[in-house]
């Protein structure tokens, strides 16, 4: 009875994996006429629907699976055998790692509180003993023996979109002008150099991404060609070489790309090969399989923790008054717990907070906010904790942190790329470095306004630093969009007024006034007096009210995951 329930449980998930993945392949095909019509807002409203598309299909799926167990499915011998039967269902598949994370949700849905189980579960890494390769190349090779003009004309055409191009001659002339410099500097002959372009075009906002390396003998140099879809037609912003501007491109800190891809395992080990430094979860991630990409760095983190030594502590900068993080010094991200009671004057509760970190992982991030994964039932070997540590982990969040035997349990976390805190950051720095980053300061909150987004707490401690030097906000108990705000001059008060007990004017919940930054946003005099020069529009409350006007109206702006002196229309080519 239990070898047939086990099968009919199996082929269940496997199909409704077939399903997701179907509807996931629609959503995502969509990308390429949304760029070619210029529909903006749609691109906005699919990236959404995608991203809630598994946790819907997941809770549908549990409920069905429950159902068909009839009482017995927390049955651990019974998943045993459920799970040798997907395996050899799943193997099949051209996706099969996504196959598997699939089954690992369903697992732990149904069976109820528990951690990740490798007898259960697929919790090892099974990637080189079953990669995919496709029958036909995921990329078309072009070799360097025509012309530069020649050579970029094939890439572009050979994609054939359903709209114009506003110049192709002149952003042909620009793309050989760019790739001649670049080779002339590296050396590099005709003969020994091929161009290497994923058929598949990466789209994400309102450009799409031409992603191809160039391949020198047994070296690769990436470039990729952003594509941009103006009222005039489809033109060529720029070419991006260095493999540091295309890792800011594949970001943690942006959307994930709307990419057709029928083996995606093949597909991240050519984007490897572009960005050796990039990790498995991240690159998962950024082509839309984040719950995968979740996998992926839980495997990393257990692999690390089985070969390091160091024990768990504190996260440095400012103790937050919601969220208690710590952190592995010798690893990359922190882990954030929500407090059981938050400091005044905050008054969120905890599902509002977990509503903030929705917000944002359903939200275009535009390269400012920092991506999250949220676990449930995190294990932790107790060893690697102080009791120091352990005592305040417990005493802020003791309804979710406890310990059994040799194990630390933390019913609900979020993991976050580690970044150094932007008050730390700028303690440190000498004025030139901090001119550059409090630059970046201003320029993150004020793409996130562009976006919709209102950080609400704007103060140092809840911005990091990135190794590229970007700015990142990941605070986001207080964000809110920036259409739900009123922001107002401060009125002048009257002789009355200045020795009045209470305030002159009303104030509601919403209530913005601009002007209060300048008092508390930095410390150091000579970095603030910078910031002021470079951002003091962010003080005039007509600076926040243009954009909620503009956003209100419809308008989709424009962000660029590269530097604006980048662009061709911007540099001397």
């Amino acid at each position: 009875m239990s070898t047939i329930l086990a099968e009919k449980v199996a082929t269940f998930i496997i199909e409704s994996f077939d399903a997701y993945l179907e509807d996931f392949n629609l959503i995502t095909k969509r990308a390429k006429q949304r760029f070619e019509k210029r529909e903006w807002l749609d691109v906005q409203v699919d990236s959404k629907e995608r991203l809630n598309l598994y946790k819907r299909r997941i809770a549908e799926i549990t409920r069905k699976v429950t159902r068909m167990m009839q009482g017995e499915h927390a049955n651990w011998e019974i998943w045993r055998n459920i799970k040798a039967v997907y395996i050899l269902l799943a193997k099949k598949r051209t996706s099969y790692e996504i196959a598997e994370t699939f089954y690992n949700s369903v697992c732990r849905k149904v069976i109820g509180k528990m951690g990740a189980h490798e007898t259960l579960m697929f919790v090892e890494d099974e990637h080189k003993q079953r990669e995919f390769s496709g029958k036909s190349t995921i990329f078309r090779s072009y070799q360097l023996e025509d012309s530069f003009e020649e050579v970029a004309r094939k890439i572009i055409l050979d994609f054939q979109f359903n709209a114009r191009f506003e110049n192709l001659e002149r952003d042909i002339e620009f793309i050989r002008k760019s790739i001649w410099r670049e080779l002339v500097k590296a050396h590099i002959a005709k003969g020994d150099t091929r161009f290497e372009v994923l058929t598949s075009v990466f789209y994400r906002n309102k450009a799409a991404y031409i992603v191809g390396r160039i391949r020198m003998g047994d070296t690769y140099r990436p470039f990729v060609i952003p594509l941009l879809n103006g009222n005039d037609g489809i033109f060529m912003d720029t070419l991006i070489l260095s493999p540091n501007d295309v890792s800011i491109i594949f970001s943690f800190t942006r959307s994930y790309f709307m990419v057709e891809v029928s083996i995606p395992s093949e597909l991240i080990h050519f984007l490897r090969t572009l960005m050796p430094r990039k990790s498995y979860a991240d690159l998962y991630s950024s082509i839309g399989f984040s719950k995968h990409g979740k996998t992926e760095l839980y495997r990393h983190f257990i692999r690390h923790l089985s070969s390091s030594s160091d024990s768990f502590i504190i996260a440095p900068g400012i103790k937050g008054m919601v969220m208690s993080v710590f952190t592995l010094p010798s690893y990359e991200i922190v882990f954030k717990l929500i407090k059981d009671k938050f400091d005044p004057p905050k008054t969120s509760t905890k599902g509002q907070v977990k509503m903030k970190y929705n917000l944002v992982k359903l939200h275009d991030r535009v390269g400012r906010m920092a991506d999250t994964h949220e676990f449930e039932h995190f294990i932790l070997p107790r060893d690697r904790f102080s009791d120091e540590l352990l005592a305040e982990l417990q005493q802020v969040a003791g309804s979710i942190v406890r310990v059994e035997g040799d194990k630390v349990i933390i019913d609900h976390l979020y993991t976050e790329r580690k970044m150094t805190p932007l008050n730390i950051f700028l303690e440190n720095t000498t004025e030139k470095e901090g001119e550059e980053v409090v630059g970046e300061y201003g320029n993150c909150i004020k793409q996130l306004a562009k976006a919709n987004i209102f950080p609400g707490d704007m103060l140092l401690k809840n911005f990091g630093v990135t190794r590229h030097n970007r700015v990142v906000f990941y605070d986001y108990d207080e964000i809110g969009y920036l259409t739900d705000y009123r922001f107002r001059r401060l009125p002048e008060p009257d002789e009355d007024d200045i020795y009045g007990r209470e305030p002159w004017f009303a104030v509601g919940e919403h209530d913005v006034f601009p002007e209060e930054f300048r008092h508390f946003l930095i410390g150091r005099e000579d970095i603030r007096e910078i910031f002021f020069r470079l951002h003091d529009d962010l003080f005039d409350p007509r600076f926040w009210i243009d954009k909620q006007n503009r956003i209100k109206e419809g308008e989709v702006m424009d962000f660029f995951p590269y530097r604006r002196k980048k662009r061709f229309r911007n540099v001397d080519t």
